[in-house]
């Protein structure tokens, strides 16, 4: 049977692929240290549960208002202006099962046919997927000789736009790098997208878990409040991944397209989810700076101990992963390590970085020292 070009160019995603033979080892009894899920290792915290438990018994079972109950945008509304500077209102939100599914509304209401996206590298996995679904072409602006960073790169990044580019997609703190960009950096995404009209996606999922100082959200910035679509979910900072809720604020006339796609996929988000949502908004900032605080001191012992092997690794100022440097082929490295060490972890490949791994430190100390002992036992690292 032939299927559709668009999804027979599409590759699985590799880190559910990596997560997903962990897990099969495990199941046959081998001691997997599994370093490769981008999930926090924390439970929900408790008032989110019980609120979606009193919602479940209060019947809120049907389906809600496509865009999200008006509840949770108020909440998203307050949030998005508070802690980012960001003024959207409760009609430029929508509320969607996921952060990914944020993107992949606000890619395909931009991206046609033959369109340029850029996409910083190394970049999460499913941006370019969903570009391509969408009919756009890609171009690509590595970062990694600049040590991961934008600031650096700004002169390749206006090389880069052409008259076909549509899209800029900014991630920070990025995932797989951990970097966050500075206002300078961003500032200069501004100039470029305004000086070529381009519109800017901004994901920032990993907003709450950054130990940098300051945090720049690009919509904030002056001239890209009507040019920019911010991306962000409840999955990182609040453990929620399983609950499946993320929201996007953009201007109002690519919220009226985008809210079209929206309501013929998915309809909306969950709705006892919703309700739990606005209780992670409004009532949990104690438990989310306990777990910032608890990435922060792994952060710091991870790279000790790769330090005390050998590795100098730039500090991540945001979210939970570090790349390492394994020279050569990353995915036979990965794959090596799984099979003999037992540790998984993602090739650098998946995200446009090859000669990497990614490692999630979203996990207990112990495991990571054991990881870490394990790659050196094995004279991996």
């Amino acid at each position: 049977m032939k299927f559709a070009q668009r999804v027979e160019q599409i590759q699985p995603s590799a880190t559910v692929a990596v997560g997903n033979k962990a897990s099969m080892l495990k199941q046959k009894g081998i001691d997997i240290i599994d370093l490769s899920v981008g999930e926090p290792d924390f439970k929900t915290p408790e008032n989110i549960v019980k609120v979606a438990k009193r919602s479940l018994d209060s019947g809120d079972h049907g389906y809600t208002s496509s865009k999200g109950i008006l509840e949770l945008r108020d909440s998203i509304s307050k949030y998005f202006s508070s802690k980012c500077g960001l003024e959207y209102g409760s009609e430029e939100i929508i509320v969607t099962p996921g952060a990914k599914q944020a993107l992949f509304e606000a890619i395909m209401t931009i991206i046609q046919e033959g369109d340029e996206a850029i996409v910083l590298t190394p970049a999460w996995v499913s941006y370019e997927p969903i570009i391509s679904m969408a009919g756009g072409e890609i171009t690509r602006v590595d970062l990694e000789p600049y040590g991961f960073q934008l600031a650096p790169a700004m002169s390749k990044l206006k090389e880069t736009i052409s008259s076909r580019t549509k899209l800029i997609v900014i991630n920070s703190p990025s995932n797989p790098t951990g970097a966050v960009y500075s206002q300078k950096a961003l500032e200069g995404v501004r100039d470029l997208a305004v000086d070529n009209d381009v519109m800017v996606i901004s994901d920032e999922i990993y907003k709450e878990i950054t130990y940098a100082p300051e945090y720049t959200s690009i919509g904030s910035i002056e001239g890209m409040g009507d040019r920019t679509v911010t991306v962000n979910g409840f999955s990182k900072a609040y453990a929620m991944t399983g609950w499946r809720l993320g929201y996007m604020g953009a201007p109002q006339s690519l919220i009226k397209q985008a809210a079209k796609i929206h309501s013929h996929t998915v309809t909306c988000a969950t709705n006892m989810v919703q309700h739990a949502g606005v209780e992670a908004l409004e009532n949990t900032e104690d438990s989310v700076r306990e777990m910032v605080s608890s990435f922060r001191q792994r952060r710091d012992f991870i790279l000790r101990l790769l330090s005390n092997s050998g590795m100098d690794i730039l500090s991540p100022d945001g979210a939970f992963y570090v790349m390492i440097p394994v020279g050569g082929n990353g995915v036979k490295w990965c794959e090596k390590s799984i099979e003999e060490a037992h540790v998984a972890m993602v090739p650098g490949e998946a995200f446009g970085a090859p000669g990497y791994a990614r490692i999630s430190y979203a996990n207990s100390m112990e495991n990571i020292e054991e990881a870490i002992e394990r790659l050196c036992a094995n004279e991996l690292i």
